[in-house]
């Protein structure tokens, strides 16, 4: 048999084997890590968006609204105010005291990130709406203790009311940790469930 015929190619181990029915030409295991690290790459462009956005938007506060004082959005409904939380997210434990307060808000800061390390692990790449919301709750979460780091405190800007009730005001961090979280569990209660049990 001639060199070079198809028989000898696939005996050949240094010949390239015929590409996989349906596959992309170029993908391999080189194509799927390239893949799988630019969508890492964009759950980081996530967070640091959502720190980004919710640095500047504390700035914006800070620089045109005097502390307690508010603008309305939605006549009715939404107002801009500018108030400083010393406790955690929505306003909790704003009457503790200071160096109890301090310590509780810096222990439940690590404790979230190290929540995060550990889950980030252990999600699979198909989780996407895990994964997306991991990265909002991560950017949240740095934008919130760089806060406390820096300056003992957070601004808070978003009081959303009706009538005579308000709900507690909050930022751009926490709208991200809370949208985060209501993904993730999306995820873990509907998506994986119905993944595991198809129809």
């Amino acid at each position: 048999m001639p060199p070079g015929s198809d028989e000898t190619a696939a005996l050949d181990p240094r010949q390239p084997g015929p590409a996989e029915p349906g596959a992309a030409p170029g993908t391999g295991v080189a194509g799927t890590d390239a893949a799988t690290s630019g969508r890492a790459g964009l759950l980081w462009l996530v967070a640091l968006a959502t720190v980004i956005v919710d640095q500047a938007s504390k700035a914006l506060i800070r620089s045109t609204l005097p502390l307690y004082a508010s603008k309305t959005l939605i006549p009715g409904l939404v107002d801009f105010v500018h108030v400083e939380n010393a406790g955690v997210a929505f306003g909790f434990l704003n009457d503790a005291t200071r160096a109890g307060r301090g310590l509780l808000t810096t222990a439940l800061a690590l404790a979230a990130l190290a929540g995060i390390a550990y889950y980030a692990r252990h999600i699979r790449r198909d989780e996407w709406l895990a994964r997306i919301g991991l990265s909002l709750i991560l950017g949240g979460a740095v934008g919130n203790l760089a806060d406390r780091i820096l300056q003992g405190f957070v601004v808070d800007f978003v009081d959303v009311y009706w009538r005579g009730w308000h709900f507690w005001a909050f930022n751009v961090a926490d709208a991200a940790i809370s949208v985060g979280a209501v993904l993730v569990f999306i995820e873990l209660l509907f998506v994986n469930r119905h993944a595991s049990h198809p129809v």
